[in-house]
């Protein structure tokens, strides 16, 4: 199985509804929070190339954000992915 990680922040609607659609498919994540972290947002940023959050890797694969995310999902990718 893939390994998830998920950047993300508490107070992002986003973050909420990508880490939903995860659980909802039984997919285990890594949460990486940014909130008050700026040292940690900077990192994130310069290896996703953009400063919001949402952002998801599935292995070495830059998903992108929720959008994306659910873009996957409604294309039968995600599980795909997913498994490798």
């Amino acid at each position: 199985m893939a390994k998830v990680i998920m950047y993300s922040s508490n107070w992002c609607p986003f973050c909420i509804r990508a880490k939903t659609l995860l659980k909802n498919k039984n997919i285990d994540f890594e949460e990486i929070h940014v909130d008050g972290k700026p040292d940690v947002r900077a990192a994130m940023a310069k290896k996703a190339g953009r400063t919001s959050v949402p952002q998801i890797w599935i292995d070495d694969y830059h998903v992108g954000g929720c959008d994306e995310l659910f873009a996957l999902e409604r294309a039968g990718k995600l599980d795909g992915l997913i498994a490798g």
